[in-house]
């Protein structure tokens, strides 16, 4: 479906005329990498500034134009930024790519959603902050998107809050108003608050209202972000990375549930052989090579020190861990199956190399992701590794990454499904276990957050009335001509 010309020359009029295309050879960008069929956008328009946002989504609701906001590069995995309705424009945030403060102080940043790790982190280095960061991200993947995607962070340590690290955010609601949330709220403008000493770090409010919970998690549905302030932490000045291989998940729960308890440790996550092969070799002969030679699971810790005596707190941090691991009986070491430290601190400096360390293996991944417990993970593991037998489909091709968030009070529990896209049997068996296995972890216990593609319709078959009910009521308010991502959540626009 093509959009109007009359339309586009109007975005023209807002962010110029190289800004603006539909051009189907421009529109590819957008193509999702994904096991299951995607709309492409018919048009992407690319703002400069948050009045820029704001001109597009009025003019949006003028002309009753469907948006969809997107602010990462390729690959597209999940299908969160594919229309889910013919004529949408995407609007591409790439161009706000600034960092706007950096606050070393109240250890805060405040980004525009363009910005990408790689970028972020040289940045904060200067600062001697660093980010709190997803599991090797993609090196175009936006840290604003990420934040609102409420993707975790491999430290725990620092995971107070579900919504961490995301604090106050600036909004374009679909309704076309500006808004400010947490301590962003005001009084004054951003200017006047820092000349004042404020951080916008207090993501809370206005009022007794956390609007910034209703923005995240929305798939682009409720607002547009133009900025967010993003929580960091001191770089450490020292640091160690140790391991642990185990051929069972239950051998590592009492060591977990340890140290949590004393917060000892920054990083630390869980990958199965295939993940960690994966994140480690760039491709397909060595990652298979390392991938039969490893532990069936690998615990990653990293322990740091600060400041002047940032060696002596190294020290006592790494020998409590250690007696913590011998009092478990856990083993860890410096290096295990010709797999270094240093190989292992690599995963955790800096965004994945090229290729993308999911799409190294097979060229393909559709992945299964949701929160549990520590102590129902390893039930739920066998649950789709049964249903991966059923179907066919190789264990060898299906990486887990299990992630502690919110200080070891729950997990998030990855499945990645590896395939060859190119062979569409293949494709088919993946498909089909992606299903089923959505399904059966569903029945027992699996809570699906941050449901996008396929899962979703699973997911909101499952929810119960009132709950459909409120987000309608939500989205009513916030978007009442449905202009923002419509489709993506189960609202008025999507049929029961």
């Amino acid at each position: 479906m093509r959009v109007p010309r009359k339309l586009l020359d109007g975005m023209r009029k807002i962010v110029g005329p190289e800004n603006v295309s539909d051009d189907p050879s421009r529109l590819r960008e957008y193509e999702q990498a994904t096991l299951f069929d995607t709309v492409f956008p018919s048009a992407v328009v690319m703002p400069g500034s948050t009045e820029e946002v704001q001109q597009i989504v009025e003019l949006a609701n003028r002309e009753s134009v469907p948006l969809i906001p997107v602010s990462s590069g390729k690959p597209r995995l999940r299908g969160e930024s594919a229309p889910k309705v013919s004529g949408v424009i995407a609007v591409d945030l790439r161009r706000m790519n600034r960092i706007l403060r950096v606050d070393r102080k109240n250890k805060v940043t405040m980004i525009e959603p363009g910005v990408t790790y790689s970028q972020l982190i040289d940045e904060l280095k200067e600062h001697g902050l660093r980010i709190l960061m997803p599991l090797l991200p993609k090196s175009l993947k936006s840290a604003v998107a990420n934040c609102l995607d409420r993707e975790p962070i491999t430290m725990p340590r620092f995971h107070w809050d579900s919504s961490d690290p995301l604090l106050c955010t600036e909004v374009v609601f679909g309704s076309g108003d500006l808004f400010r949330t947490g301590a962003a709220a005001g009084p004054g403008n951003l200017d006047q608050q820092w000349a004042s000493g404020q951080a916008q770090k207090n993501p809370m409010g206005p009022s007794q209202f956390d609007p910034f919970r209703i923005i995240q998690g929305s798939q682009g549905t409720m607002g547009i972000v133009t900025w967010a302030t993003v929580k960091c932490e001191v770089a450490p000045d020292v640091q160690s990375v140790l391991v642990s291989g185990y051929d069972t998940l239950t051998g590592f729960q009492d060591f977990m549930y340890s140290i949590f308890r004393r917060k000892l440790v920054d990083d630390l996550f869980i990958l199965n052989s295939t993940n960690l092969a994966c994140a480690l070799e760039t491709n397909k002969p060595k990652i298979e090579a390392v991938r039969d030679i490893l532990p069936k699971w690998s615990l990653i810790l990293s322990v740091s020190g600060h400041g002047i005596l940032a060696e002596d707190e190294l020290e006592y941090r790494l020998a409590d861990t250690l007696d913590v691991a011998r009092e478990s009986g856990l083993v860890l070491a410096r290096e295990t199956k010709g797999v270094t430290s240093a190989g292992l601190a690599s995963l955790l400096e800096a965004p994945s190399k090229e290729p993308y360390w999911k799409l190294r293996l097979r060229g393909g991944c559709q992945e299964v992701f949701f929160i549990t417990t520590l102590d129902k993970t390893p039930g739920l593991v066998e649950v789709f590794e049964e249903t991966a037998t059923e179907e066919g489909f190789p264990l060898s091709d299906v990486g887990v990454y299990i992630q502690p968030t919110l200080h070891g009070a729950n997990v998030h529990c990855e499945f990645d499904i590896y395939y060859d896209a190119k062979r569409k049997a293949k494709a088919d068996v993946a498909r089909s276990l992606y299903s089923k296995g959505c399904e059966q972890l569903m029945d027992k216990g699996a809570y699906f957050s941050r449901p996008c593609g396929p899962v979703a319709e699973a997911v909101y078959r499952r929810t119960t009335p009132e709950t459909i009910t409120a987000m309608r009521k939500v989205k009513a308010i916030f978007d009442p001509n449905a202009v923002l991502n419509p489709g993506a959540l189960y609202s008025e626009e999507v049929k029961e």
